[in-house]
């Protein structure tokens, strides 16, 4: 995979196709699941805070919360679920219906044309996905506090951004390129070398959501640790 990235020809068309593919129809579900969680999170943390005086700090935990993991980590699984199964059982299909046989009789590099734009689409898309989510988990936090204390939107965001430096938004945010790496050359994988017929079009999809979503929570772990490693200033 690593190789054909640098190797012509480009499939510029088919990158874009992909990214369009993949993170529009994948906001709904990322935007819906954000807000979601602000709420949820803001809920949560009110009831522990009252209890020590320390309302005031809502907004930077809910933003440190998103920024650090929360939003790298679940968009990262939701992508995993939605667009890993996809392309697991889009590229199975495929090969169950002998296209991809067609596509190299016609001189094409079907890896290069099926998987390399996939791979690269997911690693694009993935950061900015996780973007929208930690917004849109902002904008529930925000929502949700301002029913129960009617604090201001600009007190709000500057509690949320008091104390939060690049290193707690910057790397957790591009560290989702390597779990876009891994989704879509797992998902890739178990679609091109699919071999069972129709019932191994399922089994491609189901096999790509397991092994994406452990190796994505396996792959935080790893990441955490060195993030930690590098930007000692970002542990909290």
């Amino acid at each position: 995979m690593i190789a054909n990235i640098w190797r012509s020809p480009f499939e510029l068309g088919e990158i874009w196709s992909q990214i369009s593919e993949m993170g529009a129809r994948s906001l709904p579900l990322v935007s819906a699941s954000g807000f979601a969680l602000g709420v949820v999170m803001t809920l949560h943390t009110r009831s522990t805070l009252v209890a020590f005086g320390a309302t005031a700090l809502i907004p930077r935990v809910q933003s440190l919360s998103f920024f650090v993991e929360i939003g790298p980590l679940v968009a990262a699984l939701l992508v995993a679920g939605r667009v890993g199964a996809g392309i697991g059982a889009v590229i199975a299909n495929l090969r169950v219906t002998e296209q991809i046989d067609a596509i190299e009789v016609l001189s094409v590099d079907s890896f290069k044309f099926l998987v390399v734009p996939r791979v690269i689409g997911c690693v694009i898309v993935l950061p900015l996905l996780t973007v929208f989510m930690d917004a849109c988990g902002l904008v529930g936090g925000f929502l949700s506090e301002f029913a129960v204390s009617h604090l201001p939107l600009q007190l709000f965001l500057e509690r949320a951004f008091q104390g939060v430096e690049w290193s707690n938004f910057v790397p957790p945010t591009l560290k989702t390129a390597v779990f876009g790496f891994i989704i879509g050359t797992v998902s890739s994988y178990y679609g091109y070398t699919m071999n069972e017929g129709t019932q191994g079009v399922g089994k491609a999809a189901t096999n790509s959501v397991v092994t994406c979503s452990l190796l994505v929570i396996l792959a935080d772990v790893i990441l955490v640790k060195i993030i930690f490693l590098l930007f000692p200033g970002s542990a909290i």
